[in-house]
């Protein structure tokens, strides 16, 4: 029998730690992930980011397999992966008729909840009782949908269920106009439960639809129909919001620390690398202190001012949450994280070593990621004269999964266990490249020859519809047409994509249809 090697033990023990940390919290029947043993409710972001780990040691093992049983490990892993992203399609299948209602109403009360049963996938509270519209949430589990597909994990199984994910691209593509509550839940900065356009959600659905666009969510099985389609303007508009947005968060919030997940890993949503670097930068000036970032100005959660009894403030209560606001470990995770994907090995060394500084030990001193340190309420006084010099104090029981999956995940990368490339199949992480210059160019077309003589009178030479043949020309509004029809199932009782105009960029593509090629003429809007 042969020896375990040196790799093989660190990767044990990071499965022992994935296992203690993480596993323990999966539902054996749906596959989610509760916060605690004590909070039994699943929120659709925290389970994504918490399963990442558990997707990144399976394709570690996988990779340095010294035996059978880690071959067998990694599909164990890999397994868990399916099975929570699988629980929280069912959850979101079972609000079928709320995707279908957005798609036309985009209000706040037609949209999917952010949190679920863990054990039956079943809402938890009422339409209008939380912050549920969270557009980065269906956005990132689009993404990592289209991310773990693309890594060969297969987590769709039906063509009712690709149909689904297709409406969930026409529920999210309209982003760039859509204010939802935020990553943080809460809406504006005063906690008055006023959805805001959030820039974290406009470049989350971003990523999500060029990530998903034209993939094939039955992998290497799949067909035609079981592909994912993506109207490039939409993409478009959400790109020109975002960029008039940034480096501001939104019309309440000049920063907010979350920023960090379209701006690296794991959305690489901005293309200007100057824009990029102005945001990091303000994120790091405005909102780092000593044991993680703040995640926004004046955020009175958990704080020793806030009042536990009130989920909304008054605007003039902010100014008490100036200086003493939480910070958030898990932050620095991110910049870990970005650190490996942008070659920086003095950033990733720092923000590691700070992180090991502040992580609690847990039973046989594992390694515990706290969700925030906050200020002791006798300290506060102390504080607000000489910010960021009063020790802090963890709240919250840890570990927080979000941080704790993001902790493992950056330690595999940094450690060589994983490449960039592997928990970025889609090569998201090109999008600040260099990219050649684009060229614009318009073809003229006669409808029939009598123009197309008058055009030759005149000295131009062009063709007619007939003569370009076999590409068939039509008018753009048969297009509009045609991904009206995109995704209509009548077993979910889904419409597909409610009838719009398309934008230029739609009809500057060439299309195969029935084997056949077809052009549409630019629609004019009326």
């Amino acid at each position: 029998m042969r020896s375990r090697s040196n790799s093989g033990v660190r990767l044990d023990g990071y499965a022992r730690l994935v296992q203690q940390t993480i596993l323990c919290y999966q539902n054996p029947v749906t596959g989610l992930l509760s916060a605690s043993h004590d909070q039994k409710d699943a929120w659709v972001r925290d389970n994504i980011y918490s399963i990442l780990a558990v997707w990144g040691l399976g394709m570690a093992y996988r990779k340095n397999a010294d035996r059978d049983e880690d071959k067998a490990k990694a599909y164990e892993l890999e397994q868990n992966v399916v099975k929570l992203m699988r629980g929280l399609l069912q959850c979101m299948m079972r609000q079928v008729d709320k995707v279908e209602k957005f798609k036309h109403t985009q209000s706040t009360k037609d949209s999917l909840h952010a949190k679920y049963n863990t054990a039956t996938c079943s809402t938890v509270v009422g339409d209008d009782q939380w912050g549920h519209l969270q557009v980065d949430a269906t956005s990132l589990f689009l993404l990592f949908l289209a991310q773990m597909t693309a890594s060969g994990l297969r987590i769709v199984f039906t063509l009712d269920e690709v149909a689904f994910i297709q409406n969930l691209v026409f529920y999210i593509e309209a982003a760039y106009k859509v204010a939802d509550y935020g990553m943080w839940e809460r809406g504006d900065k005063t906690n008055q439960g006023i959805p805001e356009l959030n820039a974290s959600s406009v470049g989350m659905a971003k990523a999500a639809l060029e990530a998903i666009d034209e993939l094939d969510l039955f992998g290497a099985h799949g067909g035609r129909k079981s592909v994912i389609h993506v109207l490039p303007d939409e993409v478009e508009h959400c790109q020109s919001i975002l960029f008039s947005m940034l480096p501001r968060a939104s019309t309440s919030k000049e920063i907010d620390a979350g920023l960090l997940s379209i701006i690296s890993f794991p959305a690489f949503a901005v293309e200007d690398m100057n824009l990029v670097n102005v945001t990091k930068n303000e994120i790091i000036s405005k909102l780092q202190g000593r044991y993680g970032c703040c995640r926004f100005l004046r955020d009175g959660y958990k704080t020793p001012r806030e009042d536990p009894h009130r989920l909304h403030y008054d605007p003039a209560e902010l100014k008490l949450f100036e200086n003493i606001e939480c910070e958030w470990p898990v932050f620095w995770t991110y910049f870990i994280i970005d650190g490996i994907f942008s070659g920086d090995a003095v950033q990733v060394q720092e923000y590691r070593e700070a992180l090991e500084g502040i992580l609690i030990r847990g039973k046989d001193g594992i390694h515990l990621v706290p969700e925030l340190y906050a200020i002791p309420p006798d300290k506060v006084d102390e504080e607000y004269k000489n910010p960021h010099t009063v020790d802090r104090i963890p709240l919250g029981k840890p570990p927080h999964l979000w941080g704790q999956s993001l902790y493992i995940l950056s330690s595999l990368l940094a450690e060589g266990f994983l490449a960039t490339g592997e928990i970025d199949p889609l090569n998201r992480r090109f999008s600040t490249s260099v990219k050649p210059d684009v060229v614009v160019q318009v073809s003229v077309l006669a409808e029939n020859n009598h123009i197309k003589k008058l055009f030759q009178k005149h000295g131009v030479h062009i063709q007619s519809i007939a003569d370009i043949h076999p590409i068939r020309v039509q008018p753009g509004r048969i297009l509009s047409h045609l991904y009206a029809k995109l995704g209509r199932n009548k077993n979910l009782k889904l419409s597909g994509r409610p009838y719009r105009h398309i934008g230029v960029l739609g009809t500057s593509k060439l299309y195969v249809i029935r084997n056949q090629i077809f052009t549409f003429t630019p629609q004019v809007r009326r």
